[in-house]
């Protein structure tokens, strides 16, 4: 079990409409956050972020705008394709366990680069030519495989947008079991791990796997 666990982390339903509030805040222009330029001060601070999100790297999901958040609120991981590598484990581990931060989102995007490489290597047969890009597409492969060859090329739109779906379903789900850490903290209910999707056509947030029941209030 984790070394370190912090009682006055938010709960992942209110870690949860947090983020749903700041990217609202976002979709509307009235974003708050005023804790983006910077202080001395911030090098001082104890990291408490009350979310962890793995995103993907694409230079349009910025997560800390989307979300209307600042330095030290989000303990972000960003790789193409959302892919779960040993490292991005490694590092979701890390700050699970030392800053007590009790959710997790895999946040996937529509329009994706990685996902469009990897139908198109599916549909092909013919991969990237780098053999690093082709470790991205060879990680999502295999989740999205199946579904893509039943489909039907002419539906490119939502052959990509539910690819990129069942990827952020996989994701989450290889951090919930494929990690004895994180498998722990979430059968103890001290994390919960949610995938979402990022819009790139509206801006809007959608969080569709894994959402947590808001806590029971306390009995008098």
């Amino acid at each position: 079990m984790p070394s370190t666990w912090d009682p006055k982390s938010l709960p992942p339903d209110q870690a949860l409409a947090r983020l749903a509030d700041g990217n609202r805040r976002f979709l509307e222009q009235r974003a708050v956050s005023g804790n983006r330029t910077f202080r001395a001060e911030l090098a001082d601070q104890a990291q408490r972020p009350f979310a962890i999100v793995l995103g993907c790297s694409d230079s349009r999901t910025p997560v800390e705008i989307l979300f209307d958040e600042g330095f030290g609120d989000l303990f972000v991981v960003r790789i193409a394709g959302h892919v779960v590598a040993p490292s991005v484990v490694g590092s979701i581990e890390f700050a699970a366990s030392q800053f007590g931060t009790r959710l997790v989102v895999v946040l996937g995007h529509t329009r994706c680069g990685a996902i469009a490489a990897t139908v198109k290597a599916i549909q092909s047969g013919d991969g990237p030519e780098s053999k690093n890009i082709r470790a991205i597409t060879d990680r999502i492969s295999p989740h999205i495989e199946g579904f893509v060859r039943a489909s039907n090329p002419a539906q490119d739109a939502v052959l990509l947008r539910e690819s990129m779906r069942i990827n952020v379903r996989t994701s989450a789900n290889h951090l919930r079991h494929g990690s004895r850490l994180l498998e722990e903290l979430v059968l103890t209910n001290r994390i919960a791990i949610v995938g979402a999707e990022y819009e790139l056509e509206t801006g809007q947030v959608h969080f569709f796997d894994g959402v947590p029941l808001p806590a029971p209030a306390s009995a008098e």
